[in-house]
C-alpha cells in the first residue's frame, strides 16, 4: 500500500437531483472516487454542497445517501481525516454527520497548512464583491430563531418546499450558468486577491462556482483553484502531494 500522504479536495456533488437514478449514479461515481483517493489520502476536504438540500430534525435527517454515509464513516473509521464544509445547499448541518459518521463539519474558511503550503480553503457562497441579495438569504438562513422556527414544519411539507426551491436553482438552469470570462469579473479571484493584502496564501481552493479553475493571481505566487462539479458528466478534483496541487478530472 502507498504511504498515506495526499490531500484531497472535491466540492459540488448536489446529491438529490434532479432525480433520483442520476443522483444515485453520481453517489456510486463519489464513492468509487473515495475508495481510490482512500489509497493514499492522509486527509479528504469536501467543500460543500455535498447535498442539494440538507435539513436535520432533532430525531429525523434525509432519507437515503446510505452508501455514502457508510463509506465516510469507514473511511474515517481506518484513520483517514474528511471535513465536510457546508454549503448554500447543505448549510443546516447540526452535528448528526459529526457524532454517526466522526466526520469534521466546518461552515466558515479555514487556513490549513500542509508541508511548507498555506492553504485557504472555503465553499465560497457569500465571498467576495456583489451578490448581496444572497448574502442576505444566508443571513436568514444562518439565523438560530429563523433555523428553530423551519424544524417545526413538518418534514414532508418543508422537504417540499426545498425540492420546490432547487426545481428554481441555477442546478436545474445549467444551460444558462455564467462561464469564465476574465479575471477581473470572477469574485472569487477578486477576493483572493484582497486576501493577499493582508496574508499570503500559496493556495485559494473553493467550490460553489460550479467551473474547474486554476488561474495563477496576478502579483502574487498564489493560485485560486476552483473544483468545478460532479453532475454534468465531468467531475474534478484536486490533490496535493506535498509539493505539488493539481486538478484532475475523474474519469
Amino acid at each position: 500500500m502507498e504511504q498515506r500522504n495526499h490531500i484531497y479536495f472535491a466540492s459540488d456533488f448536489h446529491l438529490g437531483v434532479p432525480d433520483e437514478s442520476s443522483s444515485r449514479n453520481r453517489e456510486l461515481k463519489l464513492i468509487a472516487w473515495l475508495d481510490q483517493a482512500s489509497e493514499q489520502a492522509s486527509e479528504i476536504y469536501l467543500l460543500g454542497d455535498i447535498f442539494d438540500f440538507w435539513f436535520e430534525y432533532k430525531t429525523v435527517v434525509p432519507k437515503g445517501y446510505v452508501r455514502l454515509l457508510g463509506k465516510l464513516a469507514a473511511i474515517v473509521d481506518s484513520g483517514i481525516s474528511v471535513t465536510l464544509f457546508t454549503g448554500n445547499h447543505d448549510m443546516w448541518m447540526f452535528g448528526y454527520l459529526e457524532k454517526e459518521l466522526g466526520v469534521k463539519i466546518q461552515r466558515k474558511p479555514v487556513t490549513k497548512v500542509f508541508g511548507s503550503k498555506t492553504f485557504f480553503l472555503a465553499h465560497g457562497d457569500g465571498l467576495g464583491p456583489g451578490d448581496y441579495q444572497y448574502k442576505c438569504l444566508k443571513r436568514i438562513f444562518s439565523n438560530k430563531f429563523c433555523q428553530w422556527l423551519f424544524a417545526r414544519v413538518h418534514p414532508n411539507f418543508s422537504f417540499g418546499i426545498a425540492q420546490m426551491w432547487s426545481g428554481k436553482s441555477r442546478l436545474k438552469n445549467i444551460s444558462k450558468e455564467e462561464g469564465f470570462v476574465t479575471k477581473e469579473k470572477e469574485w472569487l479571484y477578486l477576493f483572493a486577491q484582497e486576501e493577499l493584502k493582508s496574508k499570503h496564501y500559496d493556495f485559494f481552493i473553493f467550490g460553489h462556482r460550479h467551473l474547474p479553475l486554476d488561474l495563477p493571481i496576478d502579483g502574487h505566487e498564489s493560485r485560486y483553484i476552483n473544483l468545478g462539479e460532479w453532475f454534468s458528466g465531468k467531475p474534478h478534483y484536486a490533490v496535493f502531494d506535498g509539493k505539488e496541487l493539481s486538478l484532475r478530472q475523474y474519469s
